[in-house]
């Protein structure tokens, strides 16, 4: 008997290889300082692109970016961001602000035509809330990992002021500020060493 075998399947769960582990994870590195090196705006694109295909719950997409290019943008940011964050944010290549939107639920009927998950959400706003900001936060690294993959370092960040973020850059309400993200070609000369991770027995348990 001849069992048909699919090569984009084989492919597809492949383990990938040492470099591109590296590049993703042990060799990658949160950057705090970056090279005078523009960032295409097609990478940036393509980055969030790879991001959306990453899952969320009922496929909701919740995820929302501000990409700060210019000067000018970034120094909107400036009053919101923690003291130790404001410098290496107004001197990064490209700064993200990541949010979620909290009436992701409108593009339900599009992203998830098979069920009604519409109903379900616009009528429970606790559960929506909590609901975005998982995927949101998922999308998050999503995002961070499809930077690295095309070849550029993130910076993400959790220390501003999030009421001040959304009354600048999101101010309809509905849209809630998760990470700031700094990106660019990182400068590794001015890296700090990595720090310690915790061994799996410290992180996880089987049953």
């Amino acid at each position: 008997m001849t069992v048909a075998i699919n090569a984009k399947s084989l492919t597809r769960h492949a383990p990938l290889g040492g470099a591109a582990l590296g590049q993703l994870f042990h060799g990658a590195r949160t950057h705090n300082a970056f090279l005078d090196r523009p960032v295409p705006e097609s990478l940036l694109r393509e980055a969030l692109d790879l991001a959306k295909m990453g899952p969320t719950a009922a496929n909701q997409q919740p995820l929302r970016v501000v990409f700060l290019r210019s000067s000018a943008a970034k120094e909107r940011l400036r009053p919101a961001m923690a003291p130790g964050n404001v410098d290496k944010t107004m001197a990064a290549p490209v700064v993200a602000i990541a949010g979620y939107d909290l009436e992701f639920y409108e593009h339900l009927p599009f992203l998830t035509p098979q069920r009604d998950f519409k109903s379900l959400f616009a009528g429970n706003p606790e559960l929506a809330a909590r609901s975005a900001a998982q995927s949101g936060t998922l999308q998050v690294g999503y995002f961070i990992l499809a930077l690295r993959a095309l070849g550029l370092d993130a910076g993400p960040m959790g220390g501003f002021d999030a009421a001040k973020v959304e009354a600048e850059f999101f101010p309809e309400g509905k849209i809630k500020a998760n990470v700031v993200i700094n990106i660019g070609y990182g400068d590794d000369a001015k890296l700090f060493p990595r720090n310690p991770r915790l061994t799996f027995d410290q992180m996880a348990t089987f049953l």
